[in-house]
């Protein structure tokens, strides 16, 4: 099974590194020196990793065979693609690859059928579950321990504790602000 593991920014110096947006919680395995990694578009690649290191806190790769600028600025927006078992787990019990998750039914806590999660969108914020509705309706739900406090991939569901209007928006409540209050923000005029 294959997995987006980085994606190749900019180039950095002379000597045709690269800056890499990781894509992993596991980059010291993923991104290792001696790794060989598929590419997308494929006809970059594959690519092995020389080696790296971190840079004001970003990661720098060389690249076996990319030794100029002007080649390193040729991989920019390169998706870096690993080989992984699809039966391999991530390291913490708390982490679950994409493919884990897609595919899961939904639930409530109370046992309601929710959805189906189709996909895992992976935001600098937090993650969020897509998941499609029976009707069709795709709702975004926050993938935190708050919302989400159980997936259960032995028995393929995920179950949640949606606040008020997370799944149907005429079920929201509203925070307005009490008008005896008076209003606080300060005139611009």
């Amino acid at each position: 099974m294959q997995l987006v593991v980085g994606r190749i920014g900019k180039a950095h110096g002379i000597k045709g590194q690269v800056t890499v947006e990781v894509r992993t919680d596991e980059p010291e395995l993923r991104l290792a020196p001696g790794a060989v990694l598929m590419t997308d578009p494929p006809s970059v690649g594959p690519l092995t990793i020389a080696d790296g290191r971190v840079h004001s806190g970003r990661l720098l790769l060389s690249i076996e065979g990319v030794t100029t600028r002007s080649g390193a600025e040729a991989l920019r927006n390169t998706l870096l693609i690993a080989e992984i078992d699809p039966d391999e787990l991530p390291e913490d019990p708390e982490e679950f690859y994409d493919h884990q998750l897609i595919g899961l039914d939904v639930v409530t806590v109370d046992g309601e059928a929710v959805g189906e999660i189709t996909e895992v969108a992976h935001l600098p914020s937090q993650d969020l579950l897509m998941v499609r509705r029976a009707d069709g309706r795709e709702v975004m739900i926050p993938f935190v321990r708050q919302i989400v406090p159980e997936i259960d991939l032995e028995n393929q569901r995920a179950v949640i504790t949606p606040p008020p209007g997370l799944l149907d928006a005429e079920d929201a409540v509203l925070a307005v602000p009490d008008p005896a209050e008076g209003d606080t923000s300060e005139d611009p005029s």
